[in-house]
């Protein structure tokens, strides 16, 4: 079997900057291990498949080299911009059905505007020594605020700490006790920005993602409220980095970017 492949970076001005996601459209689904495999073969943060219903409509999954996931923005991006590039110029709107329900990208003003489920987040009870362990396993300062959501949510008090992180470390195995498998790193911004991020996922084999979508939807609303500003400049400060123009919409996270294309081609399965 032939597939068609898209290799995109989401978030990104041009090629070899945000966040790499391929592409695979179907005509119809095929079985859910053919797709982690070819997954696991891409290694890239996320793989999104999708199967077209109607006109502007489409069914849409995403996975990690290692297993399949319930929200991810960057791909969702991605894959309209597939759409909107190569498989049905004439759209200005694509609705996506996922697990987490109905997601629209829309093409307006030069960028790419994504609705995604805001993910509002609550004080985290942690237990004694979880923030330390967080800054240990990460190579840098204890956080200040602790809160979580899908993900955890880890504050710290200035975008040194953020920056300074020197990687993953073992915040995999840190998460892993606690029954969670993601953890965003933020801070309030500088250079311009209202707030910064990173993102460490390695219990799903993502060890940093350059630029997260899902993470927004957690910080959108928390730096929304911290700093009473609908609006926000963010950016993902990852080693590739990304920039989002980001809006708080209530139950909705707004995100606006731009794609580039990276790699077009055939793969044999």
């Amino acid at each position: 079997m032939k597939l068609k492949l898209w290799q995109v970076d989401a978030f990104a001005e041009k090629a070899l900057e945000g966040n790499p996601a391929a592409i695979v459209p179907l005509d119809h689904w095929t079985d859910a291990s053919l797709m982690q495999k070819i997954a696991n073969e891409n290694n890239l943060a996320e793989t999104a498949f999708f199967v077209k219903t109607a006109p502007g409509k489409y069914d849409l999954r995403w996975f990690t080299p290692e297993a399949e996931v319930d929200l991810c923005g960057h791909a969702t991006l991605a894959s309209a911009y597939t759409i909107f590039r190569d498989l049905d110029p004439s759209l200005s709107r694509v609705d996506f059905e996922t697990r987490s329900g109905t997601l629209t990208v829309e093409r307006k003003d030069g960028r790419l505007v994504m609705s995604l489920p805001a993910d509002p987040v609550a004080p985290f009870d942690a237990p004694a020594g979880f923030a330390k362990a967080i800054g240990d396993a990460l190579g840098t300062t204890l956080p200040s605020e602790i809160y979580k959501g899908r993900y955890i949510l880890a504050v710290w008090d200035s975008a040194k700490g953020v920056r300074g992180i020197e990687g993953p470390g073992d915040i995999g195995g840190v998460l892993r006790m606690h029954g969670i498998w993601g953890l965003i790193a933020t801070s309030p911004g500088d250079d311009g920005f209202d707030f910064i991020s990173r993102f460490f996922a390695p219990g799903k084999g993502v060890p940093e993602d350059p630029v997260t979508g899902s993470a927004h939807c957690a910080l959108v609303p928390y730096w929304s409220k911290r700093l009473n500003k609908k609006v926000l400049q963010a950016r993902q400060v990852s080693p590739r980095g990304g920039n989002l123009l980001c809006t708080d919409d209530g139950a909705r996270t707004i995100l606006a970017g731009n794609c580039a294309l990276y790699m077009q081609g055939e793969i044999a399965v």
